[in-house]
């Protein structure tokens, strides 16, 4: 059994994960479709943005983060004067570094999703009076959805194992902002190896029901290619 500090870890990190992905999940959908569908100058460095959270070190992330919400920063600053709300050091930091590391794994599966609808059906609602966004809202989106659902499964999956953007601007605070990655490294820093292990297990079994999940509806919808598929079918 898990004992009350664990269970609020879980709770805590499922709250992050849920927020990252509901905060996420819209951006990473505008996002996708823009890079799909439209060409303009500057594409390039919206794409090579996108992906930086991917490739650099969860902990820069979370740097940049804490610059930019804490009192000092541009958006930390507004926010305590207009409202009197301080994020960095709270769960909403670990929601926001949740969505923030797993907005590229959300943008490229909707960017896929996307991309596999026929652009005919468009082109015939476009034809018979519909704008770019009713387009998408009543062709793209409804073809698409398995994969727009699958995206999310996905950023929420990441959103659970988010640790280094989590652990710098949210902190490890027991109770507050301390998510299960956090509390397994805190259980192996005081070498309380059967703690760690249950967390360990938690994990590992939320991971895999949610990549289940998010597996059979890649499949449904055909995002999942092997590696040998080619585009000539």
């Amino acid at each position: 059994m898990l004992s009350s500090g664990e269970l609020q870890a879980l709770r805590l990190s499922l709250q992050a994960a849920t927020l990252g992905t509901l905060l996420g999940l819209p951006l990473a959908l505008s996002i996708a479709w823009i890079l799909v569908k439209s060409s303009f100058r500057g594409k390039v460095v919206l794409d090579t943005l996108v992906s930086l959270p991917l490739i650099l070190p969860p902990v820069i992330t979370g740097y940049f983060m804490l610059l930019l919400l804490s009192r000092g920063g541009p958006a930390g600053a507004l926010l305590h004067r207009a409202f009197g709300v301080d994020l960095v050091f709270t769960w909403l930091a670990a929601g926001l570094a949740a969505g923030l590391v797993s907005l590229p794994l959300m943008v490229r599966a909707i960017e896929v999703a996307i991309a596999g609808v026929d652009p005919r059906l468009e082109q015939a609602a476009r034809s018979l009076g519909a704008g770019p966004l009713r387009a998408l809202a009543t062709v793209t989106l409804p073809l698409a959805y398995r994969g727009i659902l699958a995206a999310a499964l996905l950023g929420f999956a990441r959103g659970l194992g988010e640790f280094g953007a989590t652990i710098v601007v949210a902190g490890n605070i027991p109770g507050q902002t301390q998510t299960l990655p956090l509390a397994i490294f805190t259980d192996l820093q005081a070498g309380d190896d059967s703690a760690a292990l249950r967390l360990v297990a938690v994990s590992l079994v939320l991971a895999l029901l949610t990549l289940t999940a998010h597996h059979f509806l890649a499949r449904r919808r055909g995002l999942l290619r092997h590696p040998w598929a080619t585009s000539s079918n």
